[in-house]
């Protein structure tokens, strides 16, 4: 069996009591070291944490008394025995840790978004050509089951040409959910635009590339400061298919989160919702398709356990997503920000095609 890779998080939030459960589980990993700023969470206490989606029961206090613990999360990059730097942290905080991981010669795991701008994601693509290191972005949903199946049976021409795309994210508000609510602070976390709606500009890029333009609506200042909390996109592509998508948290604290889709095709309508991922072809048949062979069980497992294999087997960890594609991605959601800032003009995407 391959060395375990040791593993060090910084950011025990959402995402990182989610990736700390995720590398527990996983025989190819051992957790070494965690950082966090909040003395309660290195003592084990992850009660103020809050999903949108998923979760365990944070009611439980976390054993971390294997681990090195540190309020610093430069002390944890400095740390000789961390192979591995999986990065949680506010989103404005992305590109100092980030930089300082790679220069490091650390293998990086870095959550969503890349970075808080373009610029800062650039910076950090950069920094990650220059480095040796396996290197990912958590834009799980690349990876999660029901979009990945979708993915590769679009790549094999199986349903035909897509005529019209729809994508829905919808979140419960996050307003007061997060340290120092940092992602009701614009500055910060570039609101639900950014941090939420991004999944599905990614999903988008995978599937049918660069979009020339984008046309957006939006809703600021309904659960943070001055973000968008609620965003509508059509993006162009200069041909004849209709792609679309929206997404917010401005909903009730207690509402469900939803992620769904739906893609009408030459040969077939495909539509992932609540109740499941459907195939209806246009003969009548209708395909509820089984996932049971897909890995999982969600996206956030397989794009941690790719990253894994990739250190053990000194190979690119660039199966789902490669830098300048996460890249991409924030380019096109600062040109929906700027479209919504100027009443809906369409916007033409600059992209920061230097790092591609």
């Amino acid at each position: 069996m391959s060395k375990k890779v040791k593993v060090g998080i910084i950011g025990l939030g959402f995402m990182g009591t989610t990736h700390l459960d995720i590398y527990k589980a996983n025989d190819k990993a051992e957790v070494v070291a965690i950082a966090d700023v909040n003395p309660d969470k290195l003592a084990g206490d992850i009660s103020s944490v809050f999903a949108n989606i998923g979760g365990g029961d944070n009611s439980v206090p976390l054993d971390l008394s294997a681990m090195a613990l540190y309020k610093d999360g430069m002390d944890l990059i400095n740390d000789a025995n961390v192979d591995l730097v999986d990065i949680c942290l506010p989103t404005h905080l992305h590109r100092k840790y980030a930089v300082a991981a790679l220069e490091a010669e650390k293998h990086l795991m870095l959550e969503k978004p890349m970075g808080r701008t373009s610029e800062d994601a650039k910076a950090i693509a950069a920094a990650a050509a220059k480095s040796d290191k396996c290197f990912t972005v958590g834009m799980c949903v690349r990876a999660w089951p029901e979009y990945r199946y979708v993915y590769e049976q679009l790549k094999s021409g199986k349903y035909g040409e897509v005529k019209n795309a729809f994508f829905k994210r919808f979140s419960p508000t996050m307003e007061g959910k997060s340290w120092n609510d940092w992602f009701s602070k614009e500055e910060f976390s570039g609101g639900a635009l950014l941090d939420l709606h991004l999944h599905d500009i990614d999903q988008i890029v995978s599937l049918f590339g660069r979009p020339t333009a984008v046309t957006s609506t939006g809703s600021k200042a309904v659960r943070s400061d001055n973000a968008v909390d609620h965003v509508f996109t059509f993006y162009d592509f200069e041909d004849s298919k209709m792609v679309v998508s929206e997404g917010g948290w401005s909903a009730t604290d207690n509402s469900p989160f939803e992620m769904s889709f739906q893609l009408v095709c030459e040969k077939a309508t495909v539509i992932f919702s609540p109740t499941g991922l459907k195939e209806y072809y246009e003969d009548g048949t209708v395909e509820e398709v089984d996932l049971s062979g897909c890995p999982g069980p969600t996206g956030w497992h397989v794009e941690l356990d790719n990253l894994l294999s990739a250190i053990q087997n000194g190979i690119p960890a660039n199966k789902y997503l490669t830098p300048a594609e996460a890249v991409d991605g924030i380019c096109i959601a600062e040109a929906e920000q700027k479209s919504i800032d100027n009443n809906g003009v369409k916007t033409k995407v600059e992209y920061k095609q230097e790092i591609g």
